[in-house]
């Protein structure tokens, strides 16, 4: 699409969101005619307005594996935006994604609170969350309350998700995935281990680094 092809469907379409249709089209290829759940965030609540979500809203996909998959919208440019048109990434370049294992007691709505947190640390501290990226905790489970040993994420390329092109550039997809406090100290020690600790995950089974809050299992210890 030229410039002026795209000036022309932002006048004419007052709905057009080419940022927001990639991130549809990347998981409708996922799970095509599903329905997600989506949550909306507050408007008056948002950064724009002087509040402190940044994010507009999050999609939860069940996937016929066993997982619950989200997505956030809103670390890129989602609606119509002529200063955005024409750049290599959209944006910061990628949504957050999350892979939660099904749990009949668990509704999984804490992991929006999480993602928010990041998006919010992102936006307020420039710093964006890539592939290879530790996020420590602080020793307590990242569903806050929860009886869990996963205390702490770790950043992959979604490994479902494709990379998308539209108007404003590329749209990734980054994954967080929860890792232990014994996997955590691991990788403090040498943060090259991180690709070390995900193929350990897959070879045991684990293909698209599903997080499992009932995990007990550390792949990695300081004293290997």
């Amino acid at each position: 699409m030229t410039k002026d092809e795209f000036l022309k469907r932002l006048k004419e379409d007052e709905e057009y969101s080419p940022g927001w249709q990639v991130i549809d089209d990347a998981f409708e290829k996922l799970y095509p005619g599903q329905e997600p759940s989506h949550y909306g965030t507050n408007i008056q609540a948002r950064a724009m307005f002087g509040g402190d979500e940044f994010l507009d809203g999050y999609s939860i996909y069940q996937s016929p594996n066993g997982y619950r998959h989200f997505v956030t919208y809103g670390m890129t440019i989602l609606y119509g935006d002529e200063e955005a048109f024409g750049r290599e990434y959209n944006g910061l370049g990628y949504e957050l994604t999350f892979k939660l294992k099904d749990d009949p007691e668990d509704d999984g709505l804490w992991a929006i609170d999480m993602m928010s947190n990041l998006a919010r640390y992102t936006f307020q501290q420039g710093r964006p969350f890539d592939p290879g990226d530790i996020i420590p905790g602080n020793g307590t489970p990242i569903h806050i309350g929860a009886d869990s040993m996963i205390t702490g994420l770790i950043v992959v390329p979604d490994t479902e998700a494709e990379t998308q092109q539209c108007e404003y550039g590329l749209t990734e997809f980054h994954q967080l995935v929860g890792i232990t406090e014994q996997e955590q100290n691991a990788l403090k020690k040498d943060v090259n281990r991180v690709q070390e600790l995900i193929d350990l995950m897959k070879a045991d089974g684990n293909l698209h680094l599903v997080t499992d809050m009932h995990r007990t299992k550390s792949y990695l210890t300081e004293e290997d």
